[in-house]
């Protein structure tokens, strides 16, 4: 393969600025159902944060220095930023591009299939912002988060959303029906739920579902939400960063390539 090819091969997986529109088209069609989408969006979380958090956490009091309904509030937070992108990003994703066909009409147009994804990546992400600002306010409000927890923890909400939405799109991309998506809550996102450091700390598992939970991206994401949530400065940021983006990465490469030859090819 020449220089040029194989420079036009990887400019294929670049998204250019229009994914914005992607983006845009997304949340003008969402504002129309906006209250319906938030209530839905933080009516489990919520009902975890106040049922765990007051219920369980008479029982278990303190985890190290740390409330346990502040510990758990954190956790909450950080697993549906998971939660919310990915939801959006196979549900939402499956229906644009099988059921109503616009991917397609967008492809009509100058977007590529890297503007599309990134679009979809980038839509996922912010509705894991917006659910993760309202639960940020109800735990504020419940005096498990100060206010200035914000400027770290929800930066991370951002991120993770970006991470799952991307490892979303390749489920997506793959799926024959609704049904295939069981499969992965199933394997993935439930596994990562109970396992990574949501609930309780990772520390008190068998060292081999350590060893395996440590390379699982929600783990990193709750390390670097719950010291953020509780006013610390996060230890090993740059660690934890990227192996967060290195899935992110890797997941969109993969999700452009495989939405691509199901679309195109």
């Amino acid at each position: 393969m020449s220089g040029g090819s194989m420079m036009r091969q990887v400019w294929r997986f670049i998204p250019s600025r229009r994914f914005g529109q992607v983006w845009l088209r997304h949340f003008m069609v969402w504002r129309k159902t906006a209250a319906a989408s938030l209530a839905g969006s933080l009516g489990e979380p919520f009902l975890y944060l106040v049922g765990l958090g007051y219920g369980l956490g008479r029982f278990v009091g303190m985890i190290g220095d740390m409330d346990y309904l502040v510990y758990v509030a954190s956790g909450i937070l950080a697993a549906n930023s998971m939660n919310t992108a990915t939801f959006e990003a196979v549900y939402g994703g499956f229906t644009r591009m099988v059921r109503q066909n616009t991917f397609h009409a967008m492809l009509a147009t100058p977007l590529t299939v890297a503007d599309v994804v990134a679009g979809e990546v980038v839509w996922a992400a912010t509705r894991s912002l917006i659910a993760g600002v309202a639960i940020f306010i109800v735990a504020m409000l419940l005096d498990a988060f100060p206010p200035q927890a914000a400027i770290m923890a929800l930066p991370v909400v951002f991120l993770s959303g970006l991470t799952f939405g991307a490892m979303a799109m390749v489920v997506t991309a793959i799926s024959p029906g609704y049904d295939f998506f069981l499969y992965y809550f199933t394997l993935v996102t439930t596994p990562m739920f109970l396992f990574c450091g949501v609930f309780y700390p990772v520390a008190s598992l068998p060292s081999l579902v350590q060893f395996l939970v440590s390379s699982l991206p929600l783990t990193h994401v709750v390390a670097l939400v719950r010291p953020a949530g509780h006013g610390r400065l996060p230890e090993e940021i740059g660690m934890n960063l990227a192996v967060i983006a290195i899935y992110a990465m890797i997941s969109f490469v993969a999700a452009v390539a495989l939405v691509r030859r199901r679309i195109i090819v």
